[in-house]
């Protein structure tokens, strides 16, 4: 059986469009008989969120990828399938304690995330700066610079900028806490609005 994306889709093409309960049961099916035979290599699932739509994906390792909107989902979808697995699939039982645990947060419940990560979207130095972030507390932030030179790379200023934008897994691995050294809140991989959310909802805490 082949539990890609695309089959996912000739799956559902014979169906009336608006059949969703049988569009979901036949999800279900799949997703149960990709996990029982080993071959669901990547689970995703988009959630709702004061910062707009989340896409979730997680493979057998952990939480690989969370995207907004602006990212195109479909978009990010196709990379992990060329960069991962094309062996993907909506299965959002996967995903339950992520959803839960990012719920929490953006209702003010939750400061920390204790969640799996797979890092293998990250690496070398990028890798090291997304570790670092969890260092910085809620409701905290560090300029790029401070970022820098505590990973061990003070002149990096711009390669930890980049490592920002290219975080994979925003919101959880905390990068919309790194600031411009003025204050000023600077780029953010989900906009500059949702950045704002994020650092308003830690300081109200």
């Amino acid at each position: 059986m082949n539990a890609s994306a695309s089959d996912d889709g000739r799956l559902f093409a014979g169906l009336p469009r608006d059949d969703t309960e049988a569009m979901a049961r036949l999800h279900a099916v799949l997703a149960s008989q990709a996990r029982q035979e080993g071959i669901l290599d990547i689970a995703y699932r988009t959630m709702d969120t004061p910062v707009g739509s989340l896409l979730l994906a997680a493979t057998e390792q952990g939480l690989v990828r969370i995207a907004y909107a602006v990212q195109n989902h479909a978009a990010v979808l196709q990379q992990l399938a060329d960069s991962i697995s094309p062996r993907i699939l909506r299965a959002p039982a996967r995903l339950d304690d992520a959803t839960r645990q990012i719920d929490e947060y953006f209702a003010g419940q939750r400061e920390q995330f204790d969640l799996a990560l797979d890092w293998r979207l990250s690496k070398g130095f990028r890798r090291d700066v997304l570790s670092h972030l969890a260092q910085i507390g809620y409701g905290s932030t560090q300029s790029y610079a401070q970022v820098a030179l505590a990973s061990g790379s003070p002149r990096a200023v711009r390669a930890v900028g980049t490592a920002c934008a290219t975080n994979p897994l925003p919101v959880v691995v905390p990068c919309h806490r790194v600031v411009r050294s003025d204050g000023t809140a600077g780029q953010y991989v989900g906009g500059k609005d949702a950045k704002h959310i994020l650092l308003t909802l830690e300081t109200a805490a």
